[in-house]
């Protein structure tokens, strides 16, 4: 198997699981507040890696100097970005529109592979990253109203994911991947700390009453081993063989498994909109993953500049 396919199916799997966890996440977070929750998974995250990257890959170890740990803070402070504003965007709009405009960095990462990374994109691709919107607004948009503040702070939220996932196919190919994926969660575990000591009730993150729950606890452990420290190494280890704009359209299958898993295990009710939302945005995937070989008039729409790489 090519090895670009190795990576979709592996990102696949990683949108799989943060998919899987969401139902299990919101549960947790009506005990500990976000930012905490946040601090606390990312933290545990982080000391796991750690503690694999010191008994099992020292060599990487040696690796370490500015360049990587800055690399690793850049993507670590992207997604804090994204997980920190889409927390206090939740507390002002509905957690449909969140999903919704979280998504769009669906749409931000090809935008920013023109604009910062001066590539072009298949028509395939472009198609693809389009029908996967209109899924994503099917699946999400069922309570349409009017923007607000809070809609605003999700929308940074999704420039945080559309930048991280960018930047994170820009530096896995120039550094070792367990160091990087390290770096990444400890900057967001400690953010995510000062950020709950300044906007949050922080000491409830360290009441046993609290963290011994079975709903904090079963979140907790399966987020962070699973949903951050697996996720993230995977992410980090395979995205240097496809594109930004393929991983993602994958991650856009998100909400699509977080809608089977609420629909599995909550009993959420599924309605048609949600259900043709959820084809499109398989749709929209499978059409950027197709060659453009496969299609001999859909040849590359934008040249930004002579001899430029194409991202199919």
């Amino acid at each position: 198997m090519k090895p670009s396919l190795i990576a979709d199916f592996s990102l696949l799997f990683v949108a799989l699981i943060w998919g899987a966890t969401f139902v299990v996440v919101q549960n947790a977070i009506s005990f500990l507040e976000p930012l905490s929750f946040n601090w606390v998974r990312f933290t545990l995250a982080a000391v796991l890696l750690g503690l694999w990257l010191t008994l099992f890959e020292r060599k990487q170890i040696k690796s370490f100097d500015k360049k990587v740990f800055l690399a690793g803070f850049i993507l670590g402070f992207w997604l804090f970005i994204g997980y920190g504003f889409q927390t206090l965007g939740l507390v002002y709009t509905t957690s449909s529109k969140a999903a919704f405009i979280t998504g769009l960095s669906v749409v931000m990462v090809p935008l920013f592979t023109i604009i910062l990374f001066r590539k072009r994109l298949s028509v395939n691709a472009y198609i693809g990253v389009f029908v996967a919107t209109i899924g994503l607004y099917l699946l999400t948009m069922t309570d349409v109203t009017g923007l607000n503040i809070g809609d605003g702070l999700v929308f940074i939220c999704a420039i945080g994911f559309a930048l991280q996932i960018l930047l994170t196919g820009k530096y896995t190919s120039q550094f070792p991947t367990l160091l990087l994926t390290v770096i990444q969660i400890a900057t967001v575990a400690v953010l995510s700390g000062i950020s709950a000591i300044l906007f949050e009730d922080w000491q409830r993150a360290f009441d046993p009453s609290i963290l011994l729950t079975s709903e904090v606890m079963m979140a907790l452990i399966t987020t962070a081993v699973f949903a951050t420290a697996l996720a993230y190494l995977i992410q980090t280890k395979f995205q240097k063989y496809t594109t930004a704009t393929r991983v993602a359209l994958i991650f856009a299958m998100e909400p699509v498994f977080a809608a089977i898993t609420g629909f599995t295990w909550a009993g959420d009710r599924l309605s048609y909109s949600a259900i043709a939302g959820c084809l499109l945005i398989f749709a929209g995937m499978i059409l950027a993953e197709l060659p453009a070989t496969r299609f001999p008039k859909l040849k590359p729409v934008l040249t930004t500049k002579k001899g430029a790489d194409t991202e199919v």
